[in-house]
């Protein structure tokens, strides 16, 4: 056996070490229990705390906007509940104005115009620093929330050690592109997989920014670190969700996750777009991940599993594609035992995926296995070399004073909050959700043996 042959089999006879022993623990912990937490009992209260829901929005879809909208207007949630529209200096902003207008009327909902795009960061701090809530509901402007979201993650939320809680993520485009499609279940596994088995431990490592909760008084205490982020003494803008959770961890705060709280975002229907999100993402992981190496010793050992997994995993694999690759090309025998391996892997979890969410489509998310191996990895292989580069890839930040920031409330409504389009998408997608929520439990039954 040749160096490049021997090469591929060790490192892929590793991966598969350490990946079977990883995903069986993240399977293993992200099975419900039967045993409730404090903060999963419901508690009977005429004060039930405030809630701000902050929206940054840059050069959003109108239809987009009004369905988010409007499923953030028809939460059930039975305490005070406030809106802040932060609209982010965007170009387009004659043709969200109707959308600005549907709400005119509505007390709950604030509109803030920043007058130049200072990313997405600081104009969450811009709403922040206006509202006073007891609560901070994240939501991006492209993502339509279950009508119960806002209430499952308060009630998450009752416990005060508890600083932050994300609910599960779907795509509401789903069905649009064989991407979507994968993406969609991309997001099920991290959720149901990933989050679930962290949240075992209260340190889910990144309350995704769609729909993400925060306390209000660790907020305020942490509020300075998030608006002042640097890596490697450069501004440091984006991955705003992982590095507030990483935060709050720090802080002494537990993070949790929310499977029955439900939020559906679009998400990118074409590989470019992807790969983008993927880099920036990738890059947001890498400096995180670095912060979070500190926290390790404090919390349970599958997290440092998790950490180990998540990062030294695709190491392995991508040798062992690479020596495999090698393989072929210069001695033109076939890597057998590398797609051996590889290929029984996919079909393990794929099956496991399936089994769980009772829903066999998640057989074809095999297909992530070659994007993984010939996109993603060298995807993060660059993320890895370029950590230094906090371009955002889709949208262009600059510094913004308080001079810049306008709140106002727009008179003379030109639609109402059910004028057709985004009452349409919006109203389909919250079918949906309700199919999805209710599908969620009947799979954590079979999980629990019931």
């Amino acid at each position: 056996m040749n160096l490049l042959a021997t090469t591929s089999t060790v490192a892929i006879s590793l991966y598969a070490l350490l990946s079977t022993f990883y995903k069986s623990a993240q399977v293993l912990y992200a099975l419900p229990t039967n045993v409730s937490s404090a903060s999963d009992d419901v508690v009977v209260s005429d004060a039930l705390p405030s809630v701000d829901v902050i929206v940054p929005c840059f050069n959003e879809d109108p239809r987009t906007l009004s369905a988010c909208l409007i499923s953030i207007a028809g939460q059930d949630y039975g305490g005070k509940l406030q809106v802040y529209v932060v609209d982010d200096g965007s170009g387009n902003l004659e043709a969200v104005a109707p959308v600005h207008h549907a709400y005119a009327d509505d007390p709950r909902f604030s509109f803030i115009l920043l007058r130049k795009n200072v990313g997405k960061r600081k104009a969450q701090i811009a709403a922040i620093r206006r509202s006073s809530g007891d609560l901070v509901l994240n939501v991006d402007s492209d993502t339509i929330l279950a009508a119960d979201v806002v209430t499952k993650l308060v009630r998450k939320m009752q416990d005060p050690a508890i600083g932050a809680a994300m609910g599960q993520l779907t795509a509401s485009n789903r069905n649009d592109t064989w991407l979507t499609r994968l993406i969609d279940m991309e997001y099920w596994l991290a959720c149901n997989e990933e989050r679930a088995a962290q949240a075992r431990f209260g340190a889910v490592m990144c309350c995704c920014g769609p729909c993400a909760m925060y306390r209000r008084s660790a907020l305020l205490l942490l509020l300075d670190q998030y608006e002042t982020q640097f890596f490697r003494g450069k501004p440091s803008d984006f991955g705003e969700d992982r590095h507030l959770t990483i935060l709050m961890l720090k802080a002494g705060f537990r993070t949790e996750y929310v499977p029955d709280a439900v939020a559906a975002t679009v998400v990118p229907d074409r590989l470019r777009p992807y790969l983008r999100q993927q880099l920036r993402w990738a890059r947001s992981t890498f400096r995180d991940t670095f912060l979070a190496l500190r926290l390790l010793p404090e919390l349970d050992r599958y997290l440092t599993l998790d950490v180990v997994g998540q990062n030294l995993g695709p190491l392995l694999l991508a040798v062992s594609a690479l020596a495999a690759l090698a393989q072929l090309a210069i001695t033109a025998t076939v890597p057998w035992w590398t797609g051996l391996i590889i290929a029984s892997m996919t079909v393990v979890r794929c099956s496991v995926a399936a089994f769980r969410a009772r829903e066999l489509r998640f057989l074809g998310f095999s297909l992530h296995t070659l994007i993984n191996i010939f996109l993603l990895l060298p995807v993060k292989a660059y993320a890895l070399c370029t950590l230094s580069n906090s371009d955002w890839l889709s949208r262009k930040s600059s510094n913004l004073s308080n001079e810049g920031e306008t709140q106002v409330v727009i008179p003379n409504p030109m639609a109402g909050p059910n004028a057709n389009g985004g009452s349409v998408i919006a109203g389909s997608v919250r079918k949906d959700l309700s199919r999805r929520s209710s599908s969620f439990v009947a799979s954590n039954s079979i999980c629990s043996g019931k």
